[in-house]
């Protein structure tokens, strides 16, 4: 058993992922460019990707099936001793299949071969020898070989499997850019835990309702501090027949009484509104809104539909309670 130092170790699975780079750059990457095609046409066909592999590399293949169904393709594992007991019936017909097999030659992936070749649209594999029966059955091969494994022996699966790994990210993330996959859709996929939070909408965090601060053009300046001091947000709307006309914030306030003294207290909201506030939709992600206060350095935003329709306020406490910062 070689005497690898921790460090070598991983630089042998680093040097791994850099060969395949470098094959993915080159002759390779046309056979990538199939396997996103086979997948993108699935999706369009409503076939999912079933991703098989035995051993580690059954682990791999549910890492990787999962990350291809939160990004937009819908994948499941399926396990390939499970599989000749009843369980290649999760199978159907326009599904795509991805098999992981670093020899090429697990007995238990082929003897599924004819089924998927069958039942299947199409079969991809991922594999370090192109000459093994599953790469030659496969209608997309591709080359996971490395040139020696961190285990010292050769015997434990270790840089291949780490080879799998990227690649399969490469292919989810590279069929969710075709596919025109955006954060909002992402954001859909994960409601929950601190990745939910961090991809909350702006409607979900709003204040809406009665705790939204409103006055109307007409409303005298002693009014709009009571309203502001009301509802506890430093900001208040300005409404002009049910549309938001403008803001008035405890910096404004502040400005105008700079400026112009007591008298400032004798406008009505409409004359020392702020005409030109910073709003954003409903349906927007949170963390948009906080791009937004950041760059503008602001405490607020308002929320309005498409209309100009006064739907919420977000404000910057609300991002933090919900750890988007």
């Amino acid at each position: 058993m070689a005497d690898h130092t921790p460090a070598q170790l991983v630089r042998i699975e680093a040097e791994a992922l850099q060969r395949l780079a470098d094959r993915l750059e080159g002759p390779m990457a046309v056979d990538f460019e199939r396997a996103v095609d086979l997948i993108v046409q699935c999706g369009l066909s409503r076939g999912r990707v079933v991703v098989t592999g035995m051993g580690k590399s059954g682990i791999i293949a549910q890492k990787i099936a999962a990350t291809l169904s939160s990004t937009g393709s819908p994948a499941l594992f399926l396990h390939p001793a499970e599989a000749v007991h009843g369980d290649l019936g999760m199978v159907a017909r326009g599904d795509v299949v991805i098999a992981l097999s670093a020899s090429g030659e697990t007995e238990e992936i082929l003897r599924l071969l004819a089924t998927i070749k069958r039942i299947g649209d199409a079969l991809i594999s991922f594999c370090c020898n192109l000459k093994s029966t599953l790469a030659l059955a496969s209608d997309v091969a591709l080359d996971c070989g490395v040139e020696q494994e961190a285990c010292g022996m050769g015997l434990a699966p270790t840089a291949s499997t780490t080879a799998m790994l990227a690649l399969g990210d490469a292919l989810a993330i590279a069929v969710s850019i075709r596919k025109g996959f955006r954060a909002e859709n992402f954001a859909d996929l994960h409601p929950g835990g601190k990745l939910g939070k961090k991809l909350s909408r702006v409607h979900h965090l709003m204040h809406a309702g009665d705790a939204i601060p409103r006055v109307q053009m007409q409303t005298p300046m002693s009014e709009v501090i009571y309203e502001m001091s009301r509802k506890g947000l430093g900001i208040t709307t300005v409404e002009d027949h049910g549309k938001l006309a403008g803001i008035i914030s405890d910096g404004d306030l502040r400005r105008l009484l700079e400026h112009d003294g007591s008298k400032g207290l004798e406008k009505t909201a409409g004359e020392a509104m702020n005409r030109s506030p910073k709003t954003i939709a409903p349906d927007e992600l949170a963390v948009r809104a906080l791009d937004i206060m950041e760059e503008k350095k602001i405490t607020s935003l308002v929320v309005v539909d498409e209309a100009g329709n006064i739907q919420g306020i977000v404000h910057l406490h609300d991002l933090w309670e919900t750890e988007l910062i």
